[in-house]
């Protein structure tokens, strides 16, 4: 299967709401495929659905070494105080700004043949999980910033070469 283009901040998929998966047939096992060899590509650690184009609740995630997916997505419990951390986006390429995420995730979902899985972590991993379902969420981690940090980094963004393309 072939690695898929990533959109880009602008996309109107990437501020849309992804429809869970109900079929469970050779088209679901060919998103997961895609999701899992564009996610495989140095310095990714999570792709969703929709960052491909596709409107399903849906990521992959490559994270120490443990590649994954999970369908319909729900996070379900997070622990510890919120931190900062600087986080980038594969939809927002070149940059990374702070923002608070909880240190430790889970979440549960399905797996290509519609039976339940759960995916949890810390530090990195956590990270993933909730930047993801943010994604399939319709949100971009930059609506997460302080409103300080927000403005910069819009203007940063805007000033970006493949913004103004």
């Amino acid at each position: 299967m072939p690695v898929r283009e990533i959109r880009l901040f602008g996309d109107p998929i990437l501020r849309s709401v992804t429809d869970p998966i109900h079929r469970f047939d050779d088209s679901t096992r060919a998103l997961v495929q895609d999701l899992v060899d564009t996610v495989l590509l140095p310095g990714r650690a999570g792709v969703a659905a929709n960052q491909i184009g596709v409107g399903l609740r849906a990521f992959s995630f490559n994270v120490n070494g443990r590649t994954g997916y999970i369908l319909n997505p729900q996070v379900v419990e997070v622990r510890g105080e919120p931190e900062f951390i600087d986080e980038g986006c594969l939809s927002v390429p070149g940059f990374a700004f702070p923002r608070e995420r909880f240190p430790w995730a889970r979440v549960v979902g399905v797996d290509r043949d519609g039976q339940p899985i759960e995916i949890e972590g810390e530090g990195l991993m956590a990270q993933a999980i909730q930047h993801e379902v943010d994604h399939l969420d319709g949100k971009l981690y930059i609506e997460g910033l302080d409103p300080v940090t927000k403005r910069n980094a819009m203007r940063d963004i805007r000033s970006a070469e493949w913004f103004r393309s």
